[in-house]
């Protein structure tokens, strides 16, 4: 049995954000036992030069929505990097869910040779639909996911693999 573009894509990005989302809440919940500030958590980093996690989040979503819309052929829908609060943040990965899923098997299936083309700051690469979902968005996307549990683990909230892994 072959894995199809889509099945690759749409169904574990989408199962990953609603994991994400899911860590917010506890994100917040823990702010709110602890008497945290909440954009003490969204505005944290591991380190200075690393983008704190409210943009990770977005990050992710961007990749995702990002990754997607490419395969399908379809205009990359456009958020604003506006997002401060958990509620905020949780409205992005509901609007990144919602345009994923509007997204058919049919229009990403057969996109493995697909030209996909990318301006990443001041460089441009081009690569083939495969390579791209395999070898530069799905990794991306991970690692921005990953960042903003570590920067929630990293400061008290009481996160486990299985939230990162829980199939929602």
């Amino acid at each position: 049995m072959n894995i199809s573009m889509y099945q690759a894509s749409t169904p574990r990005f989408v199962n990953t954000l609603k994991n994400l989302s899911a860590i917010l809440d506890k994100a917040q919940a823990h702010a709110e036992a602890k008497k945290i500030e909440p954009a003490v958590l969204t505005h944290c980093r591991l380190y200075p030069d690393m983008f704190p996690m409210k943009r990770q989040v977005q990050i992710a979503c961007d990749t995702a929505k990002g990754a997607v819309a490419r395969l399908a052929g379809v205009e990359v829908p456009k958020h604003e990097d506006t997002e401060e609060t958990f509620a905020e943040l949780k409205a992005r990965i509901a609007k990144t869910v919602d345009f994923i899923q509007s997204i058919k098997p049919a229009q990403i299936d057969g996109s493995e040779e697909k030209n996909i083309h990318l301006k990443l700051g001041p460089r441009e690469v081009d690569y083939k639909g495969m390579q791209y979902l395999l070898g530069h968005a799905i990794p991306n996307f991970y690692f921005h996911v990953t960042t903003a549990y570590d920067i929630l683990r990293h400061n008290g909230v009481e996160l486990a693999k299985r939230d990162y892994l829980a199939n929602p």
